[in-house]
């Protein structure tokens, strides 16, 4: 039976390239979720290339889709074009690519260096911007085109203390969605490119009960989202052919709702 993916994209089985998926966080569910719906998979990892063959290997093996392994650090600009080319090389196309690699550490901004500052734009926005010009360049030449769809962050709408240097370079993920969006539909008109805003997901473990559930009361389900639910808005913007150029929060409503003494930053990587 023809699946959804398979159907846009007119293959057998997609190609999907997944930053930041080696390690067990949003990229991985994402990783997951496309293998679910019948693509080829090439995972990628900067330190975590361990954990990521293991999750090539997982996959490959329960959803019977092949897989692959790329390596390389987002702030070395040679690396996104490696790897796109590594992709396409391994399988012969590119349909998918997820943008969803990105540092971030709580620093008060009397600490933030302007190295730190450089280093936040060279991987969270400068990588994304490499992979995605890089991906376009294989797409423009598939009939069907590809889905490129970059993770920003929801509180990029209201951050919150001590990310001073992160926010800045998460923010411009939604301003370079839609500049691609118009930009890479020049090479070919079926490239898209979106933008998941991932609200409270992923928790730490030694996140304090009371903390957590100040959190689950920051959003109007009054409960934190799951890595699941970031990856099925990520299968859907790749499904659906008439949604381009946007910014979607996947947040609980966390955005526009506010309550009364929360003053608690998340992690939503």
């Amino acid at each position: 039976m023809t699946n959804l993916l398979q159907s846009v994209f007119d293959c057998d089985a997609p190609v999907a390239l997944i930053t930041g998926s080696g390690a067990p966080r949003v990229g991985r569910a994402i990783a997951s979720e496309l293998a679910r719906s019948g693509c080829n998979l090439v995972i990628h990892a900067n330190t975590s290339v361990e954990e990521a063959q293991r999750t090539a290997d997982l996959l490959r093996q329960r959803f019977e889709v092949e897989t692959a392994v790329v390596i390389g650090a987002l702030d070395d600009p040679e690396v996104p074009k490696t790897i796109v080319d590594q992709a396409h090389q391994r399988f012969g196309r590119l349909d998918v690519l997820v943008n969803s690699a990105a540092i971030w550490q709580p620093t008060k901004i009397d600490d933030v260096t302007a190295d730190e500052m450089r280093r936040y734009f060279d991987v969270n926005t400068i990588g994304t911007f490499l992979c995605a010009r890089a991906a376009a360049n294989v797409m423009a030449s598939q009939i069907t085109g590809g889905s490129i769809v970059n993770l920003g962050d929801w509180a990029t709408e209201r951050p919150y203390l001590d990310h001073a240097a992160y926010f800045p370079s998460k923010g411009a993920i939604d301003v370079m969605t839609r500049s691609l969006a118009i930009e890479l539909s020049q090479k070919n008109p079926a490239i898209r490119v979106n933008c998941i805003k991932p609200g409270p997901v992923l928790l730490a473990d030694e996140v304090p009960d009371e903390q957590r559930r100040k959190l689950c009361a920051s959003t109007l389900g009054g409960k934190i989202g799951t890595a699941e639910h970031v990856a099925h808005a990520v299968r859907f913007v790749c499904e659906n052919t008439f949604v381009n150029g946007v910014c979607l929060p996947v947040d609980g409503g966390r955005t526009i709702f506010a309550p009364d003494g929360l003053q608690v930053g998340e992690n939503t990587g």
